[in-house]
């Protein structure tokens, strides 16, 4: 372990500092958008451009929290959990494709990855450090089932053969939305840029052809951060226990569930995955964080251009394949 612990350490923690003279200016704003803090920063050739490229992200990024949220009873994925387990629902072209891909890596992880985990998820209030009795989870279990979810893409529409079902898309929504910000950002001829959602981000291109430096934080300690990666157009997600958790003695309650137990996966602190796409490093990241270290790795292993950094429960490091062979 301190062989893996020393080879990420020479890899990645090289922090980095580049002059900005080449870009004519740099603008950075944050405002709280899905449940979390949406960053945009970008170098653009001048400040009218980059404002109105960030304004559009922002934007989208309300449009997308609009259709997704899961407690607003107005969005179409509140709408899709009250209808869907009645007769197959019509749903949009944007739906389709998230729960497409939601469902290809419920089939790749077989069901590590599931979007019906809101089930018994629903039930938490972390803020309240209020958890679902053992009855509700006994009455609930059951119904986290990816195979209960029948999307028909060509029909376009939503059917649960099991009543019971509700679906959150927390695990995927975000990295989609992140995605659609740096398309966005390209469109208004944007070529630096990262947009970060939460544990979500994505780089557009590099910093004056040098990486940027992302950090990754320390799970036990938001004040420092556990690595720092230099990347450039590539996208990162990390899951982590210590987003959304309360204590009840020694027992850690946090929100990413394992589908197959319904209860907080116990196995690591922190998962981070890179991509090409944060639509595919957010959903990843998840489910190698239910997986664990060995399950997870191997799965990373098998996907080309996919890498990850774990963090186990006794806060070793460990990592991926690719990562340990370019060192």
């Amino acid at each position: 372990m301190q062989k893996i612990t020393k080879l990420i350490a020479g890899v990645f923690c090289c922090a980095m500092v580049f002059s900005s003279s080449a870009y004519a200016v740099w603008l950075s704003d944050s405002q709280a958008i899905m449940g979390t803090s949406v960053t945009v920063e970008l170098w653009a050739d001048d400040e009218p451009q980059g404002q109105r490229a960030m304004q559009a992200v922002f934007t989208e990024m309300r449009r997308i929290d609009k259709a997704m949220n899961p407690w607003d009873e107005h969005s179409e994925l509140a709408a899709i959990n009250r209808q869907a387990a009645i007769a197959p629902v019509l749903i949009s072209d944007e739906l389709v494709q998230i729960i497409n891909k939601a469902l290809f890596y419920s089939q790749l992880s077989e069901g590590a990855f599931d979007i019906s985990f809101a089930s018994v998820s629903r039930f938490y209030n972390f803020r309240a450090g209020k958890k679902p009795s053992e009855q509700q989870r006994k009455a609930m279990q059951g119904a986290i089932n990816y195979r209960n979810i029948q999307l028909d893409e060509n029909a376009e529409t939503l059917f649960f053969s099991d009543k019971r079902i509700s679906i959150d898309l927390g695990g995927i929504a975000k990295g989609y939305a992140v995605d659609q910000g740096i398309a966005l950002l390209a469109k208004h001829g944007i070529t630096s840029a990262i947009v970060s959602a939460g544990g979500d981000s994505r780089i557009l291109g590099d910093k004056h052809g040098k990486p940027w430096v992302m950090g990754i934080r320390h799970p036990r300690d938001k004040n420092k951060h556990a690595l720092r990666i230099p990347l450039a157009d590539t996208a990162i997600s990390t899951s982590g226990d210590y987003e959304r958790f309360f204590m009840e003695g020694d027992v850690r309650h946090h929100h990413i569930i394992n589908p197959k137990t319904s209860y907080s996966a116990p196995a690591v602190q922190s998962v981070s995955v890179l991509a090409n796409k944060a639509i595919d490093s957010d959903a990843l990241s998840t489910t190698v964080f239910v997986l664990g270290v060995s399950k997870g790795l191997a799965l990373i292993n098998q996907l080309p251009g996919i890498d990850a950094i774990i963090i186990d429960g006794q806060g070793l490091l460990h990592c991926s394949d690719d990562l340990l062979m370019s060192q």
